[in-house]
């Protein structure tokens, strides 16, 4: 259903929904060849939500999570579309997640590791996407080992490749398709966590509830009526799942 003139006021307060999308992540948006628009199970998603809300979609376009929650924190952006964290939820209000991704280690091929958990060990460095889902659960969770930060998630393989590190972290994904363009490295089995994506909205705005209750239903719906599983064949998105 769409939303009162008063919600719409709230959740677009510049008369278009401000939808920051995460170039970063390969299963969520890239670009049109060609054309350079973006496309991707988020862009469809949101296109979704500006139908039912009835109101028009602005998006604006970001190489990583961290730099799309920081444009929503700056007033920036109405909404997003990233990792469920309890950092960031500090001032987001998150939906139901609507797609499960894993996040993984890269490695030389002539590396001793063959396990995740042989990773967090002293001396090791683990090259990360700054800001990003996997970035924030592993400053958690690492114990032992340290973290070296980079620009973006897409950059990390290739600086991982130029000598940083001796462990490469990212979206397994991602890093499949950056395997690729390497003959001397491979992804340790499994994976080290998994990655809830869902939308998210500005805590602090009035009426921030009703607005992520009116979402987290559409999001629901979504994803039950296969939606969101055929955005993400109509990509070609594998290794991922509807989240449940």
């Amino acid at each position: 259903m769409p939303l009162s003139p008063t919600l719409i006021q709230t959740f677009a307060p510049t008369g278009k929904l401000r939808v920051g999308i995460n170039l970063g992540n390969p299963v969520l948006a890239s670009l049109e060849l060609g054309t350079g628009a973006p496309k991707g199970v988020s862009v469809d998603i949101a296109n979704a939500i500006g139908k039912q809300a009835g109101v028009a979609i602005d998006f604006q376009l970001f190489k990583s999570a961290g730099a799309t929650v920081e444009a929503m924190k700056n007033g920036s952006l109405d909404l997003i579309f990233v990792a469920i964290d309890p950092v960031r939820g500090a001032d987001i209000s998150y939906t139901p997640p609507y797609i499960q991704i894993e996040g993984a280690y890269l490695v030389k091929s002539n590396s001793p590791f063959q396990k995740n958990d042989e990773v967090d060990r002293p001396g090791n460095e683990i090259v990360v996407g700054k800001g990003s889902a996997y970035d924030l659960f592993l400053t958690r969770e690492i114990k032992q080992a340290s973290l070296i930060r980079v620009a973006s998630s897409p950059a990390v393989v290739t600086e991982f490749m130029s000598g940083k590190g001796n462990v490469a972290a990212g979206v397994k994904q991602q890093l499949e398709v950056d395997a690729k363009r390497y003959t001397n490295v491979r992804l340790l089995p499994g994976r080290f966590m998994v990655i809830n994506q869902a939308i998210g909205t500005p805590k602090e705005r009035a009426n921030s509830a009703e607005i992520t209750s009116y979402l987290s239903a559409i999001i629901t719906n979504l994803k039950s009526s296969g939606f969101v599983a055929e955005a993400m064949k109509r990509h070609q998105i594998e290794g991922a799942r509807v989240a449940e």
